[in-house]
């Protein structure tokens, strides 16, 4: 029997349909053995749901008992009984297959709605509320699609999410996706629906592409090397899958742009890339000529960065399913003594306020360091993070104080202002850990990563167990002293025009 689209498919085809093509086609033995992470967000979800529908409890037909065909029958069932709310039903119809969280009555038919631990809306401030989330809304959109097909719906293309915080998200699917942006959830929805068809079928083949989401993939592994051997673009620091889809008629590898000449693809202020200008095209040929080299790093201008007498890293560690900030971490180098110091202002406790107490102290070493010296972050997230806890704690410091504090000259951004605008590098991307490692700097830990951390931090919390928030605080150590190495790297790297 052919295998069924479901819901699950059209969530992961928004982050990689490569990952739906080799869930469809290959062995599951040549995947990688499940990432920690990725398990406790499952449990953690499954917890938040079990909770919810606790709630809900008295006013659900619950049918997660069922399984299968037995399943879909009791649905039917229960939606021609007219149940108000049906819990983990089965619609489906022909080659679709789909199991919302909720599935519940209106005057005009049934609307789905998933439980998700996550927020219901991404992006937003404090005049936006935000926006739906696409992979959210491709799942709607899957099961509005069968309800409409076997007359359960209510004419409209809508679903709903309940979120972390309980709220009852509405998604109107005919709206457009973002912006001016013209096409809707629905018109994204049908598209990823027929290329998934085309997978399955066989006659759409997928090529995967490096990206930020691949290290949680159980795929991870096998096309890492699957992009090797093709030496694909997307190996390339910020071209991705989009700018090598378009490239890739006229230049198939690394290799091959490092060699090719550019001018033929240059037409006055554009080249024949859609989205791709003459200088990013230049920008990504040379990065490619150091892929394809082993070349050495270098500064195409001078970094510019002060010489102060005190250098501090700063790093912070957040677990965006609590919405907290669990560590702050600060290493010190007092150059003129010769000496260094790493601080922590950790959450002994999962409450608002240890996590008050930990911003306090934090907020006071910042503060003091900005008077003597120069602080260096690796990303604008310490600035969204300490923004954020501003706004949870305005009583610890205002949000305009913790902008103006970080939009001094001497709060340094290495990557944004230094690493992306004045150097190049012979690697696949410009993250702390590729650029430290390549430097020769190691990480302690054998599987070092903000996810794996986060994920330490739910053991932590479940267990106390001393060792993990060592294991956590000898991480960040690391994080803060990898970019102490980054910096006096940059030092050193020659000016290439």
């Amino acid at each position: 029997m052919a295998k069924r689209i479901s819901g699950g498919m059209l969530y992961s085809a928004v982050q990689c349909p490569h990952r739906v093509f080799l869930d469809a086609t290959q062995d599951d033995s040549l995947r990688d053995e499940p990432n920690a992470f990725v398990e406790m967000l499952w449990e953690h979800g499954l917890a938040h749901e079990a909770a919810m529908v606790d709630e809900m409890a008295a006013s659900l037909e619950d049918l997660s008992q069922l399984a299968g065909d037995d399943k879909a029958a009791a649905t039917l069932q229960a939606m021609d009984a007219g149940a108000e709310l049906i819990y983990s039903g089965r619609i489906e119809v022909d080659d679709m297959v789909g199991e919302p969280d909720l599935l519940r009555k209106t005057a005009k038919g049934y609307v789905p709605g998933d439980i998700k631990s996550g927020r219901g809306l991404e992006g937003g401030d404090d005049d936006d509320e935000g926006k739906p989330k696409l992979h959210y809304a491709m799942q709607l959109a899957h099961y509005a699609h069968i309800l409409e097909r076997i007359g359960r719906g209510t004419g409209k293309r809508e679903g709903f999410i309940i979120d972390r915080n309980g709220d009852d998200i509405a998604y109107d699917l005919d709206l457009p996706l973002w912006g001016r942006e013209k096409r809707t959830s629905w018109d994204r929805y049908t598209e990823l629906l027929a290329e998934i068809r085309g997978m399955l079928s066989g006659a759409h083949v997928t090529r995967g592409a490096l990206a930020s989401v691949c290290g949680l993939c159980h795929w991870h592994t096998y096309c890492s090397d699957e992009l090797g051997r093709l030496d694909d673009l997307t190996l390339i620091p910020e071209l991705g899958r989009a700018k090598r889809d378009v490239m890739a008629a006229a230049i198939g590898s690394v290799k091959a742009l490092a060699t090719v000449n550019i001018a033929t693809f240059v037409k006055g202020t554009k080249t024949d890339f859609k989205g791709i200008g003459p200088d990013s095209l230049a920008k990504f040929q040379e990065r490619a000529k150091l892929l394809s080299t082993a070349g050495a790093p270098y500064l195409k201008q001078a970094h510019g960065l002060p010489d102060t007498p005190l250098e501090v890293f700063f790093d912070v560690e957040t677990d965006p399913m609590r919405n907290l900030c669990y560590l702050h971490g600060y290493y010190i180098v007092d150059l003129e003594a010769g000496k260094t110091e790493y601080k922590s202002f950790f959450m002994r406790a999962n409450t608002p306020e240890e996590e008050a107490a930990a911003f306090a102290e934090s907020w006071a070493l910042l503060k003091w360091a900005m008077t003597r010296g120069t602080v260096y972050v690796y990303s604008p997230y310490e600035r969204t993070t300490m923004r954020a806890l501003s706004r949870k704690y305005p009583e610890v410091a205002k949000e305009e104080e913790v902008s103006e504090l970080f939009a001094r000259p001497n709060m340094v951004d290495l990557y944004t202002d230094v690493v992306r605008k004045k150097t190049e590098w012979p690697v696949r991307n410009h993250s702390i850990k590729t650029l430290a490692k390549h430097l020769g700097f190691a990480w302690r830990d054998t599987h070092p990563s903000g996810a794996a951390s986060i994920e330490w931090y739910h053991r932590w919390v479940e267990t106390a167990d001393a060792a993990i928030a060592q294991r956590i605080l000898q991480y960040n150590e690391d994080d803060c002293v990898a970019t102490k190495v980054l910096l006096d790297g940059i030092r050193k790297l020659p000016v290439q025009a």
